[in-house]
């Protein structure tokens, strides 16, 4: 008897073991800029904090194409996005796509774009600017006037060196603008140098100088806009629910 039970027993004991096991999650890091060019096109990635914002336009050509963003996670290979804006299909908002996203000599392979291509990271996002901001304060005239969180905001996302501002509504799916480039901030003097702009391609190539200060969580950006007109600004770090 004992021949003839002793295998069965350890074929259910193995079959426990089994059920029981889960294979190990796998994280490949998306934190920071990446980038793909095909030809004169340019897709840009910038990832931090749970976030990732996704731009794709021509540079020389002073052409914007379309940029969509939300919150990300990658594990084993996929980059699931959950969408809080997308410019050419508001319908995509509140809804997920799934990606490829995997490491491999060097650089990521990803079919965010469309079709799989090669990703390069070139840039970090771990310095005192990194995150999601959103504008809580504007002065007009002399007055400071607050801006309450509603599903209509604008945010702008910053890695090391490079931004993107987006002014989305998080409900209808609606998309007002984007831009973004490179910028850098030295001695209070925040530099913005424009690569895309959705609304006014005239801009892209324009460098605009600001006397900027950090004061906690909130950014206090003060110079001239695009259009010579004066700006004083508070832009405040953002949570989750905030973005």
């Amino acid at each position: 008897m004992k021949s003839i039970y002793q295998p069965i027993l350890w074929g259910l004991f193995s079959l426990a073991l089994f059920a029981g096991f889960s294979p190990p999650v796998t994280k490949t890091s998306i934190e920071g800029s990446w980038k793909c060019t095909k030809g004169n096109e340019t897709w840009m990635l910038m990832a931090a904090d749970g976030y990732c914002m996704v731009a794709h336009y021509d540079a020389a050509g002073k052409k914007f194409f379309k940029t969509f963003g939300g919150f990300q996670s990658v594990e084993n290979g996929q980059l699931q996005l959950d969408y809080r804006f997308h410019s050419e299909d508001k319908r995509k908002t509140g809804n997920r796509d799934v990606f490829v996203w995997k490491a491999k000599g060097g650089h990521i392979e990803s079919n965010i774009s469309g079709a799989m291509n090669e990703w390069v990271k070139v840039g970090d996002a771990n310095s005192e600017m990194t995150g999601i901001w959103r504008i809580t304060q504007r002065k007009e005239g002399n007055d400071l006037r607050e801006i309450q969180l509603a599903p209509r905001r604008t945010l702008k996302f910053l890695t090391n060196d490079r931004f993107q501002w987006a002014a989305i509504n998080i409900e209808t799916g609606e998309f007002s603008g984007t831009g973004g480039g490179t910028y850098t901030f030295e001695n209070g003097v925040y530099t913005e140098t424009i690569v895309f702009f959705s609304r006014d391609s005239s801009r892209v190539g324009m460098s605009l100088k600001f006397k900027d200060r950090l004061e906690g969580k909130n950014w206090v950006h003060t110079g001239l806009s695009s259009k010579g007109a004066p700006i004083y600004e508070v832009w405040s770090k953002t949570s989750n629910s905030e973005r």
